[in-house]
């Protein structure tokens, strides 16, 4: 037997072996033949390459992007690691140190959903949209999810290279990022107008419920009658802990819960002796928050605590599971989604507010020499914060909102 058969022949028995630890995985009924329809066509293009491809075919990068691009069209955190990869994984491959950047896939390629002030990403310019072409001189389009994140972190200190695409800008930027320990922003919070207390939080790290209460009563001693909690730009952290965000505003009922197939139903329900606000409170998002935040903004919403304004959020929230295969790789499969109380995957939908306001902003050039169009005129003073605007007009114009119970 040829040794290019042979291969072949491997090729297609590991990618019928993952077909089928896909279909147990999901909860597929033995009996029915429906989920394998697909392995005619499989074995038939399989047969193509090896007989009528340009020259011999490099079936080993062919099933690799086979079964990376199988399990990606189920949503893009889904990852196919190789032998190779799953024994660096295993080991721990991903860095102490990071960008500060949230990283997601959309349309086969990694971008940014948001920056952490003051991180490497940050100081260089990076701003969410932003598109990572290459890293590591690599092309994204062949990485999983996975290998994106585990080459962008690395050693304290290290760098790593990247070709960078911005909205509207003709050729890539080349450049190099020094990785660091990034640390999470502190609330920012004061009093601005009217008895209105502002609290901007950029993160959701475990914990940060706590500190947000004492910021909460800070606020109050010094005459915030009312709150504004500005979640823009706030895409990671725990999903119980912005659940426990929610708990500090809601009393009682249904905040969200997550669930999949083989994943049992686990609901996040209000506690009434953890609820500290009674006051009217306004919550401001927009397309960079994500996981946490969104889930304590679909919250709000569908509990009728208070108004959510800015734009539709990103869309993350799922829960991740490590399946080993025989020939030694692996799968990172989502096995749960969060979900809004009354049944909306956050991940999948996003959240959209129930005030409705897009903010304008100026897309700035990645190289001098980018012919970019902006969107709003160029100028020195900084655009009008409209969606803090219709926030703080919501919060006085409010007659009576429901009080936390």
């Amino acid at each position: 037997m040829k040794s290019n058969l042979k291969v072949g022949l491997v090729t297609f028995s590991t990618a019928l072996s993952v077909i089928l630890l896909i279909g147990a995985v999901l909860g597929q009924d033995r009996e029915s033949k429906e989920p394998y329809r697909p392995l005619a066509v499989l074995s038939e293009v399989l047969s193509r390459i090896q007989s009528d491809y340009v020259e011999e075919p490099n079936f080993d990068r062919v099933t690799e992007g086979a079964l990376q691009g199988m399990v990606e069209s189920l949503d893009p955190y889904n990852s196919y690691l190789s032998q190779a990869n799953y024994t660096e994984y295993k080991k721990g491959w991903r860095g102490e140190a990071s960008i500060g950047a949230v990283i997601s896939k959309r349309f086969g390629l990694p971008g940014i959903v948001a920056v952490v002030p003051g991180g490497p990403a940050d100081r260089a310019g990076l701003v969410a949209g932003d598109i990572f072409e290459a890293i590591s001189g690599k092309s994204s389009r062949e990485m999983s999810y996975e290998e994106v994140l585990a080459r962008l972190d690395g050693p304290v200190g290290s760098t790593v290279s990247v070709s960078v695409v911005r909205q509207r800008s003709q050729q890539p930027r080349s450049m190099e990022l020094k990785r660091e320990v990034v640390k999470n922003p502190e609330i920012e919070s004061r009093v601005i107008e009217n008895g209105v207390g502002y609290l901007k939080v950029r993160a959701m790290p475990t914990g940060i419920s706590k500190v947000l209460a004492t910021r909460i009563e800070t606020l109050r001693r010094v005459g915030a009658t009312k709150f504004v909690l500005d979640l823009r730009e706030n895409a990671s952290g725990d999903m119980q802990e912005g659940a426990a965000v929610a708990n500090l505003f809601i009393g009682q009922g249904l905040l969200g819960y997550v669930e999949g197939q083989q994943y049992p139903r686990q609901s996040f329900l209000a506690d009434k002796t953890k609820a500290i606000s009674a006051e009217p409170v306004t919550l401001i998002v927009n397309e960079s928050t994500g996981g946490a935040a969104e889930f304590l903004a679909a919250a709000f919403i569908e509990n009728h605590r208070g108004d959510v304004v800015g734009a539709r959020t990103f869309g993350i929230g799922s829960i991740q599971k490590v399946v080993p295969l025989p020939n030694g790789s692996a799968l990172v499969l989502s096995v749960a989604k969060f979900h809004s109380p009354v049944g909306k995957a956050i991940q999948d939908t996003g959240v959209t507010p129930n005030e409705v306001v897009e903010q304008p902003r100026n897309i700035v050039s990645l190289t001098p020499e980018d012919d970019v169009e902006e969107e709003a005129p160029a100028s020195d003073q900084p655009l009008e914060d409209l969606q803090l605007k219709r926030a703080l007009e919501l919060l006085n114009e409010a007659q009576a909102l429901p009080q936390a119970a």
